[in-house]
């Protein structure tokens, strides 16, 4: 199970009501558009869940008192905490709906990113046995059962309807001996930190580190930087793409200064297939 909890996305303690046990759980998705940007970007998840939060709460009229669910399920297969264990749900519609099931919500929509990935049915599979070894009951039914409504979706819905199985893993063979993987590179932080700050004031393209290079091309695949730019050089321009990066991943002010860190850093190398040394 890849959790990621209340605390490491800054939430506090949910202020949901206590409810120990339910009948079981009940599969939602989005009901509005969904980014497929989700699908390339984990970030983008992380994000996509937190304003889901926030326009719960800023909803005067249905007065939520946290996010509605109690887990969500991001494309990448990480079950995201909403109320989490042991509250009640907000979702399923009326009081005597959301006392007999919990509520998870795969991160899909009306349209655009509207057909759940394996890892997204696999993480709400995680989430549903985790509310069982917590109180919830067997049943596993959509958000349309018992309220009219087009939530889960159909693809979601045709799922939860042949009995929410887990999907079946498929891996790559591995490669044989006599044709070994290529090993990735390596980027050395501290080495590239110390370019960072080196290098924008000095005159030309010096490379300093070689490593910067790695670091650039995944920038140009980002979409940040101009291949152009792209010279070895952890100048201005490299600088201001890291910075973009560094926002992309969440993060803002002194800690989106365009010098690398290690957690953005190791974000990138696994997106672009590089590794990551201090």
């Amino acid at each position: 199970m890849k959790l990621v909890t209340r605390a490491q996305l800054g939430w506090p303690a949910s202020a949901a009501p206590n409810q120990a046990s339910t009948k079981g759980v009940k599969v939602h998705y989005e009901g509005t558009p969904v980014s497929t940007r989700l699908l390339d970007d984990h970030a983008a998840c992380i994000r996509e869940w937190k304003d889901i939060r926030a326009s719960h709460l800023a909803n005067k009229k249905e007065n939520y008192s946290d996010v509605a669910y109690n887990y969500a399920a991001c494309p990448h297969g990480y079950l995201l905490e909403g109320r989490g264990i042991g509250k009640r749900t907000g979702a399923n519609g009326n009081q005597p709906l959301n006392q007999a099931h919990y509520a998870i919500v795969g991160l899909v929509g009306s349209s655009g990113l509207t057909k759940p990935t394996d890892a997204m049915l696999g993480a709400i599979r995680d989430g549903i046995e985790l509310l069982r070894n917590h109180g919830a009951g067997t049943e596993i039914k959509g958000h349309c059962d018992g309220y009219p409504t087009a939530c889960p979706g159909g693809p979601l819905y045709d799922w939860v309807k042949r009995g929410a199985p887990r999907p079946g893993g498929s891996s790559k063979p591995a490669p044989t001996p006599s044709k070994p993987a290529p090993s990735k590179p390596t980027v050395d932080l501290s080495r590239l930190v110390a370019a960072a700050h080196t290098d924008p004031p000095k005159s030309g393209t010096p490379v300093s580190y070689a490593g910067v290079r790695t670091v650039e091309n995944a920038l140009v695949a980002e979409g940040l930087l101009s291949k152009s730019l792209a010279d070895g050089h952890f100048g201005t321009a490299t600088k201001t793409a890291y910075a973009a990066w560094q926002h992309r991943c969440g993060y803002s002010g002194s800690d989106a200064d365009g010098i690398p860190g290690r957690t953005t850093l190791e974000r990138l190398g696994k997106r672009h297939g590089f590794n990551v040394v201090a």
